[in-house]
C-alpha cells in the first residue's frame, strides 16, 4: 500500500523540520486534510512550502503555505 507524505521546505527548496510532526497517510485525501488543518502552524514554524509524495513519487508541489492568507 502506498504511503502519502509531505516534504516541508523553505522558499528556496531547502528541506526544513516541520513544526507539527508529520505522518504517513493511507490516502491523498487524508494527507490533504491534514495539511489543511496544520498549514498555519507549519508556516509559523518556518516552512514556506510543501510537496506531496506518494512513496518516492512527487505528486505535486511546491505548494506555498503563504498563498492561503491572500
Amino acid at each position: 500500500m502506498a504511503a502519502w507524505t509531505w516534504r516541508f521546505e523553505k522558499t528556496d527548496g531547502t528541506e526544513v523540520e516541520p513544526a507539527v510532526p508529520p505522518e504517513e497517510f493511507p490516502t491523498q485525501g487524508d494527507a490533504e486534510s491534514w495539511i489543511g488543518e496544520h498549514w498555519k502552524a507549519l508556516k509559523e514554524g518556518g516552512a514556506d512550502q510543501v510537496r506531496l509524495f506518494e512513496d518516492t513519487t512527487e505528486i505535486y508541489g511546491p505548494m506555498s503555505l503563504h498563498a492561503a492568507e491572500a
